[in-house]
């Protein structure tokens, strides 16, 4: 199910996940925004979403610094003063943003040598991950992802990157890359919300994807055997924090 905005109509793409963007370089799914100060801002004053006027969200804050002392404070510690400004909204917000780190995973333990900490079933599917399925190729890095744009086939008419590139061929329905990251608790998956489980994702890259000339280059089937299959899948449930199970 797609994100709703204030009207309860579906929003065009999924909201992806707060964790581990305090070393995103670009954000959003179309890298519109370089940075979490000015994403912060996005969805305050966005049609959709707040619809908020930034001077009446000053005031908001303004008014919440003169009922509650605690705040107050709180807010004098950060800035020295009780101003509010529209810098020190995104600031705040920003800041909070930067302290959603991912708790460790079993992956992570196993990669620190805890042997145990993982399935032999997870194991194997790493292989395939930065083996044969090239799925490290995009998804790399301790984040696992490159924080680049591809075009993954999927059959939407949404341009992604490529609206605000239209010169650029490659980047035609290209979408930056999601961090695998606690990826079996934040389905729906892909830009669009339109797939609902990991093993959809996988049918989808198994061939499952829409040929164009933007495509990007790896996309090719993974011909994976179902036991291969289930190895991968065990691998990306590795990545998941226990402390952000279900």
């Amino acid at each position: 199910m797609k994100p709703l905005d204030r009207f309860g109509a579906a929003l065009p793409r999924h909201v992806p996940t707060l964790l581990n963007l305090a070393w995103a370089p670009l954000l959003t799914w179309d890298g519109r925004m370089d940075s979490l100060e000015q994403q912060a801002l996005d969805p305050i004053v966005n049609g959709r979403m707040g619809a908020l006027p930034l001077d009446v969200a000053r005031a908001r804050v303004e008014q919440r610094l003169a009922g509650d002392a605690g705040f107050a404070a709180t807010y004098r510690d950060a800035f020295g003063d009780l101003v509010v400004t529209n810098d020190r909204i995104a600031g705040a917000i920003a800041a909070f943003e930067r302290s959603l780190v991912s708790p460790l995973a079993p992956f992570d333990r196993w990669i620190e040598g805890d042997q145990a900490a993982v399935s032999p079933a997870a194991k194997r599917g790493f292989l395939l991950f930065t083996g044969s399925a090239r799925c490290s190729n995009c998804h790399s890095g301790w984040r696992l992802t490159d924080d680049g744009f591809h075009d993954v086939g999927l059959p939407d008419a949404d341009l992604g990157r490529g609206a605000r590139f239209p010169a650029e061929p490659t980047l035609q329905h290209a979408f930056k890359t999601p961090t695998l990251r606690n990826v079996a608790v934040v389905g729906p998956y892909m830009h669009d919300g339109s797939l609902p489980t990991l093993d959809r994702v996988l049918a989808h890259y198994d061939g499952g994807f829409v040929r164009r000339p933007s495509l990007d280059p790896d996309m090719q089937p993974l011909a994976l055997r179902p036991s291969e299959r289930a190895d991968l899948l065990a691998f990306l449930e590795s990545l998941t924090s226990p402390e952000l199970a279900p």
